[in-house]
């Protein structure tokens, strides 16, 4: 059996936004909210939700629309929110053929709102890298200015 060969990339997405951190924290770590602001994402379904000590661990599903030249391609896959009791959240998105975000995302106070600092990681196979690279970055992207948007 033939192993893919991945390749990851690093980026770092920056939006301030007139808003409290902790209230933007809230608003980024449900997903059924950022499916208001994310321009993919169609429908979200809550998988499982493990509360610890530390903070929640929500799993979902998710389905997005891709578009893809004159059509929409539907794309479905496993999201994961970690959010602790404090500090920066941990999300991942797992999807086949082994595409992978990461990311680390903190909210910080800064004139009088909040700098969303959300460090993203994108993994792939060779040949699907940089149109997943592309269209990350571009959606989480206009995802933070309309997290922006919502709250101006």
């Amino acid at each position: 059996m033939a192993r893919l060969v991945l390749a990851r990339s690093e980026h770092v997405l920056v939006e301030c936004v007139p808003a409290p951190p902790a209230l933007v924290r809230a608003f980024y770590s449900d997903l059924d909210a950022l499916r208001a602001v994310h321009p993919l994402i169609e429908s979200v379904h809550l998988l499982r939700q493990r509360q610890g000590a530390a903070g929640v661990e929500r799993t979902h599903r998710v389905r997005d629309r891709i578009p893809f030249g004159p059509v929409t391609l539907p794309v479905v896959y496993t999201a994961r929110v970690t959010v602790p009791a404090a500090g920066d959240l941990v999300t991942a998105a797992r999807q086949f053929p082994g595409i992978r975000l990461d990311g680390v995302v903190s909210f910080e106070a800064a004139d009088g709102g909040t700098r969303l600092t959300e460090r993203l990681g994108v993994t792939a196979p060779r040949p699907l890298a940089g149109v997943t690279e592309r269209r990350a970055i571009a959606a989480h992207a206009a995802m933070l200015a309309g997290i922006r948007a919502h709250f101006g």
